[in-house]
């Protein structure tokens, strides 16, 4: 008979500390089994799978709220998990386009100082303190 699973087994199995485990407890995550009057909670060994679909969803960029809604959708509705995936795809393309073109303005300010040869004064410093508005 397989031993019975208490938090700091299902912490261990899946990675992730005890307060990890009790966290998505409060949030609604992954259900608390009721106490014993004696002894420990004992959970289901599907508890494990759950936080590990959690921490590869968060490794995705997919937030707490979000895993909740695609827990919640389950199986069954994957029209609207491939909605969800599609939107989050959006977005991090987007943020991907926001730090490019981030890049591109440090790449812009590194050229400017490596070409000024005033050393009285620094772009990147006038620059993020507003003094220099051509950048």
């Amino acid at each position: 008979m397989a031993k019975p699973l208490t938090i700091g087994k299902i912490a261990r199995a899946a990675g992730v500390n005890v307060e990890t485990v009790r966290y998505y407890q409060r949030i609604g995550i992954i259900a608390e089994p009721p106490k014993p009057v004696e002894g420990y909670r004992v959970y289901p060994a599907d508890t494990v799978e759950r936080i590990c679909f959690i921490k590869r969803a968060q490794q995705l960029g997919f937030s707490l709220q979000e895993i909740a809604e695609l827990l919640e959708l389950g199986d069954g509705h994957c029209h609207d998990v491939q909605l969800r995936a599609a939107e989050k795809r959006d977005l991090i393309d987007q943020q991907i386009n926001d730090l490019k073109n981030l890049r591109n303005t440090l790449d812009k300010l590194i050229r400017a100082c490596q070409s000024d040869n005033d050393t009285a004064h620094c772009p990147i410093v006038e620059t993020l303190t507003g003094d220099n508005q051509d950048a």
